[in-house]
């Protein structure tokens, strides 16, 4: 018997993977074998992609993958193949690609049919096991396309050859070089404007909806740019209409994956490391901008859930935990069973006087918002409340935080939602920025937190002699060569943290990353940066990843890190962002919304970076709560010893004969901590109080502030 007629999942450590090592399928990884074993046998390759956490793959497993009769028409007329998305994101995006273009929409679990070389020529994303509402049945289907692969082969092979051109066109190819596009920030921040929802926050004016980090990211550094007040209201009311309602976990903090609903309630109940990551950023940003505490409150207590749900002992975080759990009463796996509640259960918790106030406080009733049970949301104020109950407002708070930590206690005793416990370098790496950059301005224990992880997956996931990054860590195997976004993430991580910390070290590493990606990922005759390394696997299409999708576009974050690092470094990193935003220019201009984190990129190329350099053994409380508290945006904390001899001996570390201009004649002077700021060449005199260095930040920026009320 071959290696490929039996089930092989139960050799892999993704959690997704040996989800299914049990189902009468003969899955295979993607592999060689797999690969091989469809040309020999001359059979398509069914290819269905998901990730632990996803519900409706559940849900396709459950009606499909475990029936005896599917798995016989798999067995026999396919090499049925599972991929985890999250370890090969590059295979996600291309055949996903694929299924937006023939079906206008995508998603998962992704079910598509290729020949036995990869090229694709059927796409959907769920089947049901039989027929439903138009949407054919995974059995039938199955017995049609074994019957036209034998009767039809020349049009399936017509229709492969077409579908995998306009992967290529989509994904591989580049446009003609156009102008940068300079100016974008404000048409970004206007489309963001007018798709604004604002009766309930956020985007669009039906469900479902997602957190879209990075358009309030343009809001926000439009409205410090103009003073224009519509922007910044979109970004309040989105962030409070997160923050309140069933996205966010009132009990202890943390984000789901996003809402299925207009009104935020009713959340898809994964929680997915980067949302954990990113909308953070996010929130620090808003208290940054506004000064709003609840901002602040809600960034600790998600920091908080990361740390007690999502990490990894040695200080690496691993990616989800699923939507689904046993229900306490049933034992039976359904969505959202470890978060709602009834009345009764309530009861069953708290004193007699506060059941009432918890649940008007968070909306619990009989009929429920969710399967006839609640989802908790801020229902009521705390004002309202305590005039309702003839309490002070701080005799309400009290008594809430007593009842949440009591509900918190019983909830730890329910069946927990599974956790996938691989540790991805690239989310790792926005992780890390989050933590410290909440470590300048809230808690120094958050920088403690980033240097772990950075540290954890610095020692399992990179090679120091070859310069190489790796992507997944789990139970001690290392796997997959790492795609471009684990090395811009984790690049941005690693240069946070020297903001954060000081430390060289930090600094050292980021340059590395970089340096890394122009060797694997920058193309100079094309003039763009490859989602995948030029050494790695040959697929159908190299893909590029210009937008936004759930995490933030690679291609962008990997040009703003650069941008970041270019004062410090001995390559032409500029040079290389503004060769991609010319090449890109026309793509960013016609839809900087799905090309936000590109616009930012365009606008920091345009206005040039924040240099704030701080010349000191450590940065005093005062200069850390003004500077990290206040809204800066593209801001560069070069922090550097106080003297040149401890100066040189950073040149010698990082193997630099003189030093960079933002850190050359820039040391402390009289003993005291000391600020050069400086943008596009215009600089401030050395400066040893923070207020001034903050009044020099303002002579030079290059806001153009319009009336308030406009």
């Amino acid at each position: 018997m071959s290696e490929t007629d039996r089930n092989r999942l139960d050799e892999e450590a993704s959690p997704y993977l040996r989800q299914h090592a049990d189902n009468p399928v003969n899955w295979q990884p993607w592999d060689e074998a797999a690969l091989s074993a469809a040309e020999e046998r001359d059979v398509p390759i069914f290819l269905s992609v998901g990730y632990s956490a996803c519900h409706w793959c559940h849900v396709m497993e459950e009606e499909s993958f475990e029936d005896e009769e599917i798995a016989r028409k798999l067995n026999e007329g396919f090499v049925p193949i599972k991929v985890d998305r999250e370890e090969r994101p590059d295979l996600d995006s291309i055949y996903q690609t694929i299924c937006q273009l023939v079906t206008r929409r995508g998603g998962w679990p992704l079910s598509v049919w290729l020949t036995p070389d990869g090229r694709p020529f059927y796409v959907g994303t769920y089947f049901p096991r039989e027929s439903r509402r138009g949407t054919p049945g995974f059995g039938d289907l199955l017995s049609n396309i074994t019957e036209s692969w034998e009767s039809d082969r020349e049009e399936i092979e017509n229709r492969a050859d077409q579908w995998t051109r306009a992967i290529t066109d989509q994904l591989e190819e580049v446009p003609d070089a156009s102008e940068r596009p300079d100016g974008v920030l404000i048409e970004a921040a206007d489309a963001a404007l007018r798709g604004a929802d604002r009766e309930h926050g956020g985007f669009g004016e039906n469900g479902p909806k997602f957190p879209q980090t990075a358009r309030l990211e343009v809001l926000l550094r439009a409205h410090d740019r103009t003073g224009r007040r519509p922007y910044g209201e979109v970004v309040t009311e989105t962030l409070d209409a997160m923050g309140s309602r069933g996205m966010y976990d009132q009990l202890c903090g943390g984000f789901h994956r996003y809402a299925t609903d207009r009104q935020w309630v009713v959340p898809h109940f994964e929680k997915m490391l980067y949302d954990n990551a990113e909308l953070p950023r996010t929130y620090l940003a808003g208290y940054r901008a506004t000064g709003e505490e609840r901002y602040a409150r809600i960034v600790r207590e998600t920091l908080e859930f990361v740390r007690r749900e999502l990490q990894h002992p040695d200080g690496g975080f691993y990616s989800t935990l699923d939507a689904q759990s046993a229900d306490p009463e049933t034992g039976e796996r359904e969505e959202g069973a470890f978060y709602v509640w009834t009345p009764e259960e309530v009861e069953e918790v708290l004193d007699e006087g506060d059941v009432e106030l918890f649940c008007d406080r968070y909306g619990i009733d009989e009929r429920g918002n969710f399967e006839g049970k609640t989802v908790l949301t801020l229902a009521r104020s705390i004002g309202s409340l305590a005039e309702e109950y003839g309490m002070d407002e701080s005799e309400v708070d009290e008594r809430l935080a007593e009842a949440r930590a009591k509900l918190f206690e019983v909830r730890e005793e329910r069946p927990r939602p599974r956790r996938d416990e691989k540790v991805l370098a690239g989310w790792n790496g926005l992780m890390i920025s989050a933590f410290a950059e909440s470590g300048l301005i809230l808690d120094e224990s958050y920088a403690e937190s980033a240097v772990s992880a950075l540290e954890f997956v610095r020692e399992q996931l990179w090679d120091g002699e070859e310069k190489r990054l790796s992507r997944r860590f789990k139970d001690h195997e290392v796997k997959i060569d790492g795609y471009l976004e684990d090395y811009a993430f984790l690049a941005r991580g690693a240069f946070d943290t020297y903001q954060a910390t000081g430390e060289l070290d930090h600094l050292k590493f980021a340059l590395d990353l970089a340096r890394a990606i122009e060797r694997e990922f920058w193309d100079a005759n094309r003039e763009t940066l490859y989602f995948t390394p030029e050494a790695g696997e040959e697929l159908v299409a190299r893909p590029q990843e210009l937008g936004d999708q759930s995490t933030p576009s690679s291609l962008g974050v990997a040009c703003d890190v650069l941008l970041s690092l270019a004062p410090f470094a001995d390559a032409d990193f500029e040079g290389i962002v503004e060769r991609v935003l010319t090449r890109h220019g026309d793509r960013v201009r016609g839809n900087p919304l799905e090309h936000a984190t590109l616009a930012l990129v365009a606008d920091r190329f345009e206005n040039g970076s924040l240099e704030m350099t701080v010349a000191a053994e450590e940065l005093p409380d005062e200069w850390r709560e003004r500077l990290g508290g206040t809204y800066l945006p593209n801001r560069i904390l070069a922090r550097r010893p106080p003297t040149e001899e401890g100066l040189q001996e950073w040149l010698d570390e990082l193997g630099l004969e003189e030093a960079p201009p933002i850190w050359a004649g820039r040391e402390a002077r009289e003993g005291e901590p000391t600020a050069y700021v400086c943008r596009s060449f215009t600089c401030s005199p050395p400066v040893s109080d923070v207020e001034e260095a903050l009044e020099w930040v303002e002579n030079l920026d290059p806001a153009t502030p319009t009336e308030e009320s406009s």
